[in-house]
């Protein structure tokens, strides 16, 4: 008897099902939010879903890529700029520039990595920090870019306000099932076993007939253009950029805690940190700059006390999978 008609395969863990319906009226009350969001709110609720977005592609990027990136601003900062690009002097439409300017993240992304991938382990990490600091001292010196002043984005004086507002924020909540939607069903799939397999170890990966070289490079150009939707939407939605602020490494801690905090390797970690970070930036919003040393102890501490992340902890002592991409054994 083979082992396929003595066992099943069960993909749905323990509360799953129950949080997905969660996640749908979640997803229901976000698509009314301009109707009942204050304007402050609503790009509260926009910054959140781009550095969710952000979270999403580094953590697949490094929780199952195993390229550990300290330059992912690079495409934050070319997302930002090709939206300016595309908007101000090209005269697209500003909110179909986002996934153009995402487009425009990926194509950098493949040069980017013949420099990248000769390299591997620390070396590469320093790599992508160093092409991102290239990137933002090349915009810093274009006049056409507003050099180092950086520059307004003009395009959206042809909208009035609540138009502006609106859309900005149906594009956020189409980001967001964009990016976390997309790394669940490429996790799903054939693909994401072979992405798991490179996860837990590349050598082994290789030798059960995985192209690691490959799928390496498409995670990294899919991160790219993510994380590049996601920096044009986060421009968009502030009406200017800067190169510091699009190219800055304020970006990379912000990413560390909410991905190993909440638990890189899954899915609902970037969740679960985006969540903390914001929560804590509001309830420390009057003590300045305090809000960033309690980020500092609280990260300390969780990596001493949770090394796999709060939600890697919780998945671990009670099963809960709201994103279940582990395949399970089950007697029939």
């Amino acid at each position: 008897m083979s082992v396929a008609s003595t066992v099943r395969v069960e993909r749905y863990a323990t509360g799953g099902r129950a949080l997905l319906a969660i996640a749908v009226v979640v997803v229901l009350a976000l698509i009314s939010g301009p109707f009942w969001l204050s304007s402050e709110a609503m790009r509260l609720v926009v910054e959140f879903v781009c550095l969710l977005a952000m979270a999403q592609m580094w953590n697949l990027l490094v929780g199952y890529g195993g390229l550990v990136s300290i330059g992912q601003q690079a495409y934050i900062g070319i997302g930002g700029y090709a939206l300016f690009v595309l908007a101000n002097q090209l005269g697209l439409n500003p909110f179909l520039s986002v996934p153009l300017a995402g487009l425009v993240a990926a194509l950098f992304a493949l040069p980017t990595s013949r420099v990248l991938f000769g390299l591997s382990g620390g070396y590469f990490a320093v790599a992508t920090w160093v092409v991102a600091e290239v990137y933002r001292l090349l915009v810093a010196n274009i006049s056409a870019l507003g050099s180092g002043a950086g520059v307004s984005l003009t395009a959206m004086l042809a909208f009035d306000k609540g138009t502006r507002e609106a859309i900005t924020f149906w594009l956020a909540v189409a980001l967001l099932l964009a990016t976390t939607g997309g790394v669940y069903a490429l996790l799903r799939s054939r693909l994401g076993l072979a992405l798991t397999a490179l996860r837990d170890s590349d050598v082994a990966a290789e030798s059960q007939g995985v192209d690691v070289a490959r799928i390496k490079l498409l995670v990294y150009v899919i991160a790219a253009f993510g994380t590049g939707c996601a920096g044009a939407l986060y421009f968009l939605n502030a009406l200017r950029i800067s190169p510091d602020a699009a190219f800055g490494m304020d970006w990379i801690p912000l990413l560390f805690f909410t991905v190993i905090i909440g638990g890189i390797g899954t899915i609902e970690g970037p969740i679960l940190g985006t969540l903390l970070y914001f929560t804590l930036r509001q309830l420390f919003a009057d003590y300045g700059t305090w809000y960033l040393i309690a980020l500092g102890l609280l990260a300390i501490v969780i990596m001493i006390r949770f090394p796999r992340g709060i939600y890697g902890e919780l998945a671990a002592r009670f099963g809960w999978r709201f994103f279940p991409v582990q395949r399970i054994l089950r007697d029939p």
